[in-house]
């Protein structure tokens, strides 16, 4: 292999490395409503490439383990079973942000809900961020 070819590699390796994190923000505290209201979750995100997205959303309920609701991605959707009806998201490239937003209420609908985007990549332990 040429020297300069070789170079030219390991510096597109290494640049790839060098990209952006990509990251999602969620307002703190808990969001309260009445049965039977509708209310919607705000999720931000930042990412470096807005033209493949993966946004997911989760719900936690207390002693459970979080549960996959529904996915936005840049060509398309896709909802869990039981969360086709009442729960719903919008991906909004401009203005960088995925709210969902849950419809009729049900005293089974609180738990902490997180907003997640792909890759969903953790380090060490994570705080509730916002609990209906």
């Amino acid at each position: 292999m040429e020297p300069w070819l070789r170079n030219l590699l390991i510096l597109a390796a290494f640049c790839y490395e060098c990209r952006g994190e990509d990251s999602v923000i969620q307002p703190p505290g808990d969001v309260i409503a009445t049965e039977g209201e509708q209310v919607t979750l705000d999720c931000q995100f930042d990412a470096v490439n807005t033209n493949d997205l993966y946004l997911f959303w989760y719900k936690h309920e207390v002693n459970g383990f979080p549960k996959f609701m529904l996915g936005r991605f840049s060509f398309g959707s896709t909802n869990a079973t039981g969360y086709e009806e009442r729960f719903d998201a919008h991906l909004d490239k401009d203005s960088k942000s995925v709210p969902l937003t849950i419809q009729r209420l049900q005293l089974s609908d609180s738990a902490v809900y997180y907003c997640a985007l792909r890759p969903t990549v953790t380090t060490g332990d994570t705080a509730p961020l916002q609990k209906l």
